[in-house]
């Protein structure tokens, strides 16, 4: 089995024009928009057991004592750390240029070194940190979001087109196990299904063992979903012309198709005179003639004021605030403009903070990868808590707002938190998600969708092995809120470790090879040689003879291999 080779992010975020003035405006911007409404075999792999099966953890809200609060909230529970905050990276990368010399994008965390153990100040007389193999260890876990996909997408683009460099492409490594597909059961309503994994791969040292966990949400059907009010601010300025404002203009027709009667709209453009095009207008039936002949009007040339564009969506969708409906910004743009301070209040004013309802951002870049700037859609979209995406394709757009619309724009739960525990001497070693820490006030929680998972794949590592008998286990809890009335729920799954590693698990072989892609093409995009995918090809024949068939297999081959030149 191929070592799949994936690390902790290590560097906060790079905001381009964003400045520490911004950062500071941020800490404090977070008012609700409810103020303003008033209301297999092995294969040399060992999977994880299903000691109670899976969607098991979507049964209830898990039982704790009045007044406390589990560990959830501070950072006093006297636990191992077992590795250290890796808190901060969210991965803002520069894109949109050609040519030169420049450095690979910044991709918001370390590609070349693990996640280290710290457990302390002791340390043996060769100055290795002392191995504490009596303090049980607690993580918490982020994802950074559930469903931003942009990267992925990116990437597939850059190497299948014309193109085929990498050398300005962000790989995030959360947002590959967003995009592809892992097919856990859905939970029930309100709930969440909780499936831990745990194995070992046969080439690994004894002491290593691989956990994903995957955290799934209720399916729900476009025609069954609450109505919705959705704000469009579109980009109309001359870096759209072209192939930009073509994939704009289908973006907009695929949310017009879907789009139901009773939903409402409005939509900007980015001027600081007459920007409002449709105001509160209220859909017909989908693909609603009067929503459609805006699309089709859309033209560059336009105004280049974000600011502009921004305001005016901001107040249109606050003015429409309706708690019972989904709350939606859609900003479209190639990515030629620079979030200013202003800007990001405006965004983050609108968020709400997490015991209150918000208008979330939805960022979708349009165009080629050589052309696009990732930088707008990564930075405001985190801040507005919503998804980025990159649609560089008739096709993508219509899998992102047709096939996925309600994962797009809906809200499942809201503010999930994940926590792992571990018998002592554990550690994270390699880790796919944004940030992990001991302390869950430096773990931001996340919205997941309907029809979603989020996915966290990660090795861990012991320094006392003697410890993983029978009886040792993992538990994972989840702690989210309601949707609609904010209550706190929770629920947990413990896994026997040795039973666990000794079942089969397709799923976890995918995310290996998911895992392995990201983390390969960062390494080819220093070293762009075909040696450096050997491990990927080797995680992803694993998955491929787990999984036949698997059409997100088939696509990752296919970036490989145009890559190595097969």
């Amino acid at each position: 089995m191929p070592t799949i080779t994936v690390t902790k992010p290590s560097r906060p975020r790079t905001l381009g024009a964003l400045t520490l003035p911004l950062l500071a405006a941020l800490a404090g911007a977070c008012s609700s928009a409810a103020e303003h409404d008033g209301s297999g075999g092995s294969n040399g792999l060992s999977g994880p057991g299903s000691d109670s099966g899976p969607g098991s953890g979507s049964a209830n809200p898990g039982d704790t004592e009045a007044g406390s609060d589990g560990g959830w909230d501070s950072g006093d529970s006297p636990t191992s750390s077992g590795g250290g905050s890796t808190g901060g990276a969210t991965g803002g990368d520069p894109g949109g240029t050609t040519g030169g010399e420049e450095p690979p994008p910044d991709d918001g965390e370390d590609s070349t070194s693990d996640a280290t153990s710290t457990t302390g100040d002791d340390s043996t007389s060769t100055g290795e940190p002392a191995c504490d193999d009596q303090t049980p260890v607690v993580l918490y876990l982020s994802p950074d979001d559930s469903n931003s996909t942009s990267s992925p997408v990116q990437v597939r683009e850059a190497v299948l087109s014309d193109w085929g460099s990498l050398s300005y492409v962000p790989i995030r490594t959360w947002e590959f196990l967003n995009y592809y597909s892992f097919g856990y059961e859905a939970a029930e309503k309100g709930m969440v299904t909780v499936l831990p994994e745990i194995a070992r791969f046969a080439e690994d040292p004894d002491d290593h063992y691989v956990v994903q966990i995957g955290v799934a949400s209720e399916t729900v059907k476009n025609a069954d979903r609450p109505l919705m009010n959705v704000t469009l601010v579109l980009d109309e300025s001359g870096s759209m012309s072209g192939t930009p404002m073509e994939l704009q203009q289908e973006v907009c027709r695929t949310i017009a198709g879907s789009l139901r009667a009773g939903d409402i709209v409005s939509a900007v453009g980015w001027d600081t005179v007459n920007a409002v095009k449709m105001t509160k207008y209220k859909v017909t039936k989908a693909n609603d003639p009067e929503l459609i002949a805006l699309c089709d009007a859309l033209e560059p040339g336009g105004g280049t004021d974000l600011n502009g564009g921004l305001k005016a969506g901001y107040e249109l969708a606050h003015a429409q605030f309706d708690a019972a409906r989904i709350n939606r910004v859609v900003l479209i743009s190639d990515g030629g403009a620079n979030a200013g301070v202003t800007d990001i209040d405006i965004i983050a004013g609108g968020a709400g903070s997490q015991d209150q309802d918000g208008i979330y951002l939805v960022g979708v870049g349009v165009g080629t990868p050589d052309t696009y700037n990732d930088d707008l859609m990564d930075t405001v979209t985190d801040v507005g808590r919503g998804a980025s995406l990159f649609i560089p394709s008739v096709a993508e757009a219509h899998k992102m707002f047709g096939e996925r619309f309600v994962q797009t724009m809906a809200v499942a739960v809201r503010d999930v938190r994940v926590r792992l525990d571990m018998p002592p001497g554990f550690s994270i070693v390699k880790f796919s998600g944004e940030e992990y820490s001991a302390d869950p006030a430096e773990v931001e929680p996340q919205h997941l969708a309907p029809n979603d998972a989020m996915v966290f794949h990660q090795t861990v590592a012991t320094c006392a092995p003697a410890l993983v008998d029978e009886a040792a286990e993992f538990k994972v809890a989840v702690r989210w809120k309601d949707p609609i009335t904010f209550e706190d729920r929770e629920t947990e799954v413990v896994k026997k470790i040795q039973e666990s590693v000794a079942a089969e698990s397709p799923l976890l072989k995918k995310g290996a090879a998911v895992f392995a892609y990201a983390e390969g093409l960062k390494a080819y995009r220093e070293a762009p040689e075909a040696a450096t995918l050997e491990p990927a090809l080797a995680a992803l024949a694993l998955a491929e003879a787990a999984l036949p068939g698997d059409p997100d297999l088939a696509e990752i081959r296919s970036v490989i291999e145009a890559l190595v030149g097969e």
